[in-house]
């Protein structure tokens, strides 16, 4: 009787352990609840590519960027007392006018629902500008405006490394430019608190920053410069040399086409 209950204890040790072995792989396999399956879940299929949830969001929120950057802009042109603020609205109008049309476009090719309205905090970002006058206005613009192209601009990123959608692929290269020339004509101005947008950003980091340690005072050694091997040419021009075209041709159609 004793060897027939070590016997079963010895079995159920073994059913036991090839259970535990076992279970990862099987957990694996079925990859519940990771971020793979969530794509998957969350993604449907187009004409021009599979369209992920990302993406959808992608698209609303190039249209809420519209819905209240262009009458800021708008406002900043009659409102601003300064030239350089009035210039920038400038831009935000243009931009958006123009991005809007496109993602209106993309949107209804792909099916998504748009908002037609800004949402909760950006109405009360223009209700923040409508309160306030002269200076207090051009630097509360700035700002406002700096910092939420500055954290579009990450999304933006984002979306144009992963998405796998043709429409979507080509309207966040059309938006990487419209940001990329909003924040530089807010900087343009001279009023952004840039100690304010870091300080921001470092309150919601979550890993320590890398790098080269700190300067100690002393010049380090020159590196030395990247230049190709041989003596191949080359046609194109880099952005930052001066006559060089500054934007970059992503091949789309002209809005509304």
């Amino acid at each position: 009787m004793r060897r027939i209950n070590g016997t079963a204890l010895i079995l159920a040790a073994l059913v036991a352990t090839v259970g535990a072995l076992a279970f990862p792989v099987w957990s694996y396999a079925d990859r519940s609840g990771t971020g793979q399956a969530n794509l998957n879940a969350s993604t449907v299929a187009t004409q021009w590519g599979p369209l992920s949830a990302l993406d959808r969001d992608f698209l609303v929120k190039v249209r809420l960027a519209g819905l209240w950057e262009l009458p800021a802009g708008q406002q900043a042109i009659e409102r601003a007392p300064s030239q350089a603020i009035k210039d920038a609205g400038d831009h935000l109008v243009v931009g958006h006018t123009d991005l809007d049309q496109r993602v209106r476009d993309v949107s209804a090719k792909l099916g998504v629902e748009l908002p037609n309205q800004p949402n909760e905090q950006q109405q009360g970002w223009l209700r923040e500008l409508s309160a306030a006058q002269g200076q207090e206005y051009d630097r509360k613009f700035a700002n406002l405006l700096r910092n939420a192209h500055g954290k579009v601009f990450a999304v933006v990123a984002e979306v144009r490394h992963t998405t796998r959608n043709m429409l979507v692929r080509q309207l966040a290269s059309d938006a990487n430019q419209t940001v990329l020339d909003h924040i530089t004509m807010l900087e343009a101005t001279g009023l952004v608190d840039f100690d304010a947008i870091a300080n921001e950003a470092a309150g919601g980091a979550t890993a320590s920053p890398s790098g080269p340690p700190p300067p100690n005072g002393n010049l380090p050694p020159a590196p030395s410069p990247a230049r190709p091997s041989g003596d191949g040419s080359f046609t194109s021009r880099p952005s930052t040399q001066p006559g060089a075209p500054t934007a970059v041709n992503t091949n789309r159609p002209t809005a509304g086409n």
